[in-house]
C-alpha cells in the first residue's frame, strides 16, 4: 500500500515559491515573445484577404479561411524556392570556411603565450560588435567600382573584377558574413579550450608529442561540442540572412527581391502587402531550419556514437 505523499517542510515551500518566483518572469517572456508570434505568425498564414465588388475592386475586404493554399502558392513561386537553393549553397561554402577560420584562430591563441594575446582575441572579435547593416555598408563601398580601393587594386594588374556581379555577389555577402561572425565562433571555441584541464597537455607534451600532435588529438577531439554548437548557429544563421543583400540590393543589379527567404517573405509583406502569404513563407524557413539543425545534431550525435562503439 502506497504511503501518502510526504508534505513539504515550511523551508521547502518557501524555496518552491521562490523559484517559481523566478521562473514565472522568464516563462512570461518566453511566452509572449516566442510562442505568441509563432502563433500568430501559423494563424495569418492560414487565412488570405478576400476582396468585394467587380474584379475585387470593392472597397470591403475581409479576411477568410484558406487553409494550406498560402504555403502551395510559396511554394510555387520560382524566386522563393531559388532563394532556398541559394542560401544553401552558401551554407554549403561559407560555414565550413568560417568554422575553419576560427578554429584555427582559437587554436593559435590557446597556444600563444605573449602578452598581446589579449589584443589579439579582442581585435578578431571586435567585428562582430559591428551590426549588420553597418558592415555591409562599409564593405559595400569596397566593392562598388569607382570608389573601391580594391577594384582599383584588382584592375591596375589586369584583373577585371566585379564584387557585385552576378556571379560574385553571393560571395562578397558570405565575405561579409565571414568577416563579421568568424570573431565570434573563435570566442565560444577558446572559452571551449579554457575548459580543458591542464594535465592533459603535459602528459602529451611528457610522452613526446608535438603541438601539432596535441591540436589534432587532444583540442579538436575536447572542443567538439562548441564545433557542433557554432555549426548549428551559423546554420540557423545563414538561412535568416537579410540584412546583407537588403543593403547591397540597390547597388547591385544582381540581387532581386527574391534573393533570399527572409528578403522573399519581407517583400512579400511590406512592398506587396500579402502579409498572409509573407507568414506562410516566414513558417516554411522556420520549418527548414529546424529540420536542418535537427538532422545536423542527429547526424553528428550518431556519428560519435559509432565512433564511441568501433
Amino acid at each position: 500500500m502506497r504511503g501518502a505523499p510526504r508534505r513539504l517542510t515550511r523551508t521547502e515551500a518557501r524555496s518552491a515559491r521562490a523559484a517559481s518566483g523566478f521562473l514565472l518572469p522568464f516563462l512570461a517572456l518566453f511566452l509572449l515573445c516566442f510562442i505568441a508570434p509563432i502563433g500568430y505568425a501559423l494563424y495569418e498564414s492560414l487565412l488570405k484577404v478576400e476582396r468585394t465588388g467587380p474584379l475585387g475592386l470593392g472597397g470591403e475586404t475581409k479576411q477568410v479561411w484558406a487553409g494550406l493554399s498560402n504555403y502551395a502558392h510559396a511554394l510555387e513561386d520560382d524566386r522563393f524556392t531559388a532563394g532556398f537553393g541559394r542560401v544553401l549553397l552558401f551554407g554549403a561554402v561559407q560555414i565550413p570556411v568560417m568554422i575553419a577560420f576560427a578554429t584555427g584562430l582559437a587554436l593559435l591563441l590557446d597556444a600563444a603565450s605573449a602578452r598581446w594575446v589579449g589584443f589579439f582575441r579582442t581585435a578578431f572579435f571586435l567585428p562582430y560588435g559591428v551590426p549588420g547593416v553597418i558592415a555591409s555598408i562599409l564593405w559595400g563601398f569596397l566593392y562598388v567600382p569607382g570608389i573601391s580601393p580594391l577594384v582599383e587594386m584588382a584592375h591596375s594588374v589586369g584583373w577585371n573584377v566585379d564584387f557585385l556581379g552576378r556571379g560574385a555577389v553571393l560571395w562578397s555577402i558570405a565575405n561579409i558574413v565571414t568577416w563579421q561572425f568568424t570573431g565570434y565562433n573563435m570566442l565560444v571555441l577558446i572559452a571551449q579550450l579554457k575548459a580543458v584541464p591542464g594535465e592533459l597537455y603535459e602528459a602529451a607534451r611528457i610522452d613526446g608529442a608535438s603541438a601539432w600532435q596535441v591540436a589534432r588529438h587532444i583540442k579538436l577531439p575536447l572542443i567538439r561540442p562548441a564545433l557542433v554548437l557554432t555549426t548549428v548557429f551559423s546554420l540557423i544563421g545563414t538561412l535568416q540572412l537579410f540584412a546583407e543583400p537588403k543593403v547591397l540590393k540597390p547597388l547591385s543589379n544582381s540581387i532581386d527581391s527574391g534573393y533570399t527567404p527572409n528578403l522573399a517573405a519581407y517583400n512579400e509583406a511590406f512592398t506587396s502587402n500579402n502579409q498572409h502569404i509573407a507568414a506562410a513563407e516566414a513558417v516554411l524557413l522556420a520549418l527548414v531550419a529546424c529540420v536542418l539543425s535537427f538532422g545536423f545534431l542527429r547526424l553528428v550525435g550518431q556519428r560519435g556514437k559509432d565512433g564511441e562503439s568501433g
